[in-house]
């Protein structure tokens, strides 16, 4: 037991350091690099710019005076409360590359708080597994972070049909209910259940949400290994599998492309921003990569004035 807890300790801090590292460049920003935009705190008014303004920002007040349409324009804030949902479901203990899912996932939620570790930001973070949401203490400084991602490290494998299928659109149901502060919000999934997509439009329309999609390899295609059991993760449920059936191994990678271009167009009309993560690539690149993508694109839009 000393050694697993030295194992997990030492990879907790490589982690830290290798994150701090090669994003070094985001974590002395003045607003989390995963984070763009306007505030939702009030600032003084201004004129209506059509196609642009939120007529919900109307200032009914100042119109009525003027006689001309004015919006109170957003404060940006300097405080950020995010939430990171983790789906902690069996089908996360997958991994066939350099980790498994659930590894990278937490991972990520490690990165997160790091990017958004600032004077007045926290990050609080959800397990979702069954039909249970955990909540772990909220993350105001690097050591409670520290204790939460060894937390997250620390949560056993669920053995197949073990517990009930996570209910990903009721976690993030309740997460959108729990937590209504307007702030950043970290969804860490395989999205391989239905029925989300609904509650991830509702999130994003108070929020500012992140879908993070953990993949693995040998989920996107079979390889050819003659005969071959599969187990449901949730279930339990065994079927074999004659891999070397070309035909077999067509339809099963044309059925995961679908699938994954369902996910994407439905975290995209949720209007959530979609990072994509593998269990085989470099993953703190990729979250450099997208991190840099959205503060170019939210000083674009601060320069242009698009909102």
């Amino acid at each position: 037991m000393t050694d697993l807890l030295a194992g997990r300790e030492r990879a907790l801090r490589a982690l830290e350091l290798s994150v701090k590292r090669k994003l070094e460049g985001f974590l002395h920003g003045d607003i989390t690099g995963l984070r763009s935009g306007p505030g939702s705190e009030p600032n003084e008014a201004r004129p209506y710019q059509a196609g642009q303004d939120d007529v919900r920002r109307m200032d009914w007040n100042v119109t009525a005076r003027s006689l001309e349409p004015h919006v109170r324009a957003p404060l940006a804030e300097r405080e950020l409360e995010t939430w990171a949902l983790l789906d902690a479901s069996a089908s996360m203990d997958f991994g066939t590359a350099l980790s498994e899912k659930r590894d990278l996932a937490v991972a990520v939620v490690g990165a997160v708080g790091l990017l958004a570790d600032r004077p007045g930001n926290s990050l609080g973070v959800r397990i979702a597994l069954g039909n249970d949401l955990r909540r772990l203490p909220t993350a105001g400084s690097a050591v409670q972070l520290r204790r939460s991602v060894r937390t997250l490290l620390s949560l056993p494998r669920a053995t197949p049909g073990s517990v009930p299928r996570t209910d990903l659109g009721h976690a993030i149901g309740r997460l959108n209910r729990e937590h209504p502060r307007p702030g950043l919000r970290v969804i860490v999934s395989d999205f391989h259940e239905d029925g989300w997509s609904d509650p991830l439009r509702r999130l994003a329309a108070r929020h500012e949400v992140l879908a993070v999609e953990v993949l693995d390899p040998r989920e996107l295609e079979l390889p050819d290994v003659g005969l071959l059991t599969l187990i449901d993760p949730e279930t339990g449920r065994r079927r074999e599998i004659q891999t070397a059936n070309r035909k077999l191994r067509r339809r099963y990678a044309d059925a995961m492309a679908a699938h994954r271009t369902r996910t994407t167009q439905a975290i995209r009309a949720a209007g959530a921003a979609h990072l994509v993560l593998r269990t085989d690539t470099d993953w703190v690149r990729d979250v450099a990569a997208f991190a840099t993508a959205r503060r170019r694109a939210g000083a674009r839009s601060v320069r242009t004035g698009v909102r």
